[in-house]
C-alpha cells in the first residue's frame, strides 16, 4: 500500500509526463512530515524557543563549533559553517544558480522551470534521477563510449537495462545511431537517455547545426506520442573551444518543446566554478506545460530521495560558493583558467592534428577536460599499463577501445612530451 503522502503527489503527477515516467521507487516517494518538514515550521514561527533540530545551539542562537575549524575559516560564521542546510539547499544559493543559468542560456528566459534543488555531486544527482525514473522496465541509453559511473548507477543500483549508441561513424557525431537506438527504446512507449555535452570521456560537444537536428529528432518522437525524457549531464557546461560549437545547454531547448518531454538539467560548480570537492550539484526540471504545483511535487519527490540518503548537501561549501559568487574577483579568475585549458587544447588539437599512429585515432573533441583514442586492436589497458611503468604517465583505460586522456591535469609544459609518449609506446602494442 502506497504511503498517502506518496499518493497525493502521483496524483498532482497524475496526466504529466514526469508522472508517466515514473520508475517504481519513484512511485513510492514522498517527503515525511516530520522533523525535517516540522523544523522548517518551527524556524519560521518559533520566536520564543526551537527544540526542533538536532544541533547543539549556544546562548546567542547558534550553533556552537570547535575554535579549531573557526580558525581555518574566519569570515564565515557558525551557521554558515555547520548548520544543517536545508534538504533542496540553501534557498538563496538555488535561486542565484537559477538566475546564473538563465544568463549562460538566454533560450531560458520566460519558460517555465523548477527552482534547482541542491545535490551532493553531480553524480548523486543522475543517482537521484535513477532513483526517481530507473527500474528494471525502464532503462537507460547512452553514448558508447561513456563515463564508466553510468552503467553502475543504471545497472548495478538500479537493475535497469543500459544500453548505448556508437558516438562516433566515419569521424563525425553519430546523430543517425542516436535517432535509431531512441526508437528502439521508445517501442515501449518511453524512452530515458542521457546526453553529457562537454563529452566524457571523447571531450565532445554537438555544433549548432547538429543541436538542432538532436532537438528535431526528440521532437518528432514527442509528437509521435512518445514519451522522452533527457538527462543534460552539463558538468563540463562552458568549456567550449571551437566557435561552431553550440553555447547552450540541450536543456535550454528540450525544457519547452512539447508536454510529452521531460528534461533534467544535472549541472553545478565542480567544473563550472573549478570546486571539484566541494560536491554540490543542481538538478532543474523542465516540461511545457508543468504547473508550479506540479513541479513541486516531483521536486518533492527527489527531495525525499536526497532525505533518505544524505538528509542534505554539505553546508559550508553552499556557503563558500555564495561567497564566491557575490565577489568581484571570481569572473576574471574563472575566464583565466578557461583560457588555460584552451590553450592545452590548442597544443594537443595541433599534435594529433600533424601526427599518426598506426594503433590509435583520436576520437572528435572540441571541449571539456579530456580527449580519447580509439584503439581498435582492443589493448587500451595494456597501453595504460605500458606508460604508466615506462614513462610514468597515467591515463583512463575507459574500455578495451578507449584512452581517455585528460588534459585539463597536465601542465603546459609537459603535454606535447606526454602525446609524443603515448604515440610512441602505442607502435609497440600491437
Amino acid at each position: 500500500m502506497l504511503n498517502e503522502l506518496a499518493q497525493e503527489l502521483n496524483k498532482t503527477l497524475e496526466g504529466t509526463t514526469a508522472g508517466a515516467l515514473l520508475s517504481d521507487l519513484g512511485t513510492r516517494l514522498y517527503f515525511p512530515k516530520g522533523i525535517i518538514a516540522q523544523s522548517g515550521e518551527a524556524k519560521k514561527s518559533a520566536s520564543f524557543a526551537n527544540g526542533t533540530i538536532g544541533m547543539c545551539m549556544g546562548d546567542d542562537g547558534n550553533p556552537v563549533t570547535l575554535p579549531s575549524i573557526n580558525e581555518s575559516v574566519p569570515s564565515m560564521t557558525t551557521r554558515e559553517l555547520v548548520a544543517y542546510a536545508p534538504t533542496a539547499g540553501i534557498p538563496e544559493l538555488r535561486e542565484i544558480w537559477k538566475e546564473k543559468m538563465i544568463a549562460k542560456n538566454p533560450n531560458l528566459k520566460g519558460k517555465s522551470i523548477s527552482l534547482p534543488v541542491v545535490v551532493p555531486g553531480l553524480s548523486a544527482g543522475i543517482s537521484y534521477l535513477a532513483d526517481l525514473f530507473l527500474d528494471e522496465t525502464k532503462g537507460l541509453l547512452a553514448a558508447d563510449p561513456s563515463w564508466d559511473n553510468y552503467t553502475l548507477i543504471a545497472n548495478a543500483r538500479r537493475n535497469a537495462s543500459f544500453k548505448q549508441f556508437a558516438m562516433f561513424k566515419d569521424g563525425k557525431f553519430n546523430i543517425p545511431g542516436l535517432e535509431e537506438a531512441m526508437r528502439k527504446e521508445a517501442e515501449s512507449g518511453s524512452v530515458r537517455v542521457i546526453l553529457n555535452f562537454p563529452q566524457n570521456p571523447s571531450g565532445y560537444s554537438p555544433t549548432s547545426d547538429e543541436r538542432k537536428q538532436l532537438v528535431e529528432i526528440i521532437k518528432k518522437m514527442a509528437e509521435e506520442g512518445k514519451k522522452v525524457m533527457v538527462w543534460c549531464d552539463d558538468a563540463y557546461f562552458g568549456l567550449n573551444y571551437e566557435d561552431n560549437i553550440e553555447a547552450q545547454s540541450l536543456f535550454a531547448y528540450l525544457a519547452d518543446l512539447h508536454e510529452n518531454v521531460l528534461a533534467a538539467k544535472i549541472d553545478g560548480p565542480t567544473k563550472e566554478e573549478f570546486a571539484w570537492g566541494f560536491r554540490v550539484g543542481f538538478i532543474t526540471f523542465g516540461c511545457k506545460g508543468m504547473t508550479d504545483d506540479q513541479y513541486n511535487a516531483l521536486v518533492t519527490k527527489l527531495n525525499s530521495a536526497i532525505r533518505s540518503s544524505v538528509s542534505c548537501s554539505s553546508t559550508p561549501s553552499q556557503n563558500l560558493l555564495l561567497k564566491a559568487f557575490k565577489n568581484p574577483t571570481s569572473e576574471a579568475k574563472k575566464l583565466e583558467y578557461r583560457n588555460m585549458l584552451c590553450e592545452r587544447y590548442k597544443i594537443v588539437r595541433k599534435f594529433c592534428n600533424e601526427n599518426t599512429c598506426s594503433t590509435l585515432t583520436p576520437l572528435p573533441f572540441n571541449s571539456g577536460y579530456f580527449m580519447s583514442f580509439n584503439m581498435p586492436n582492443g589493448k587500451s589497458n595494456e597501453l595504460r599499463q605500458k606508460l604508466l611503468a615506462e614513462k610514468g604517465i597515467g591515463v583512463i583505460s575507459i574500455d578495451a577501445n578507449t584512452l581517455r586522456v585528460a588534459f585539463s591535469s597536465i601542465p603546459q609544459s609537459k603535454l606535447l612530451e606526454v602525446y609524443k609518449a603515448i604515440y610512441e609506446v602505442a607502435e609497440t602494442v600491437k
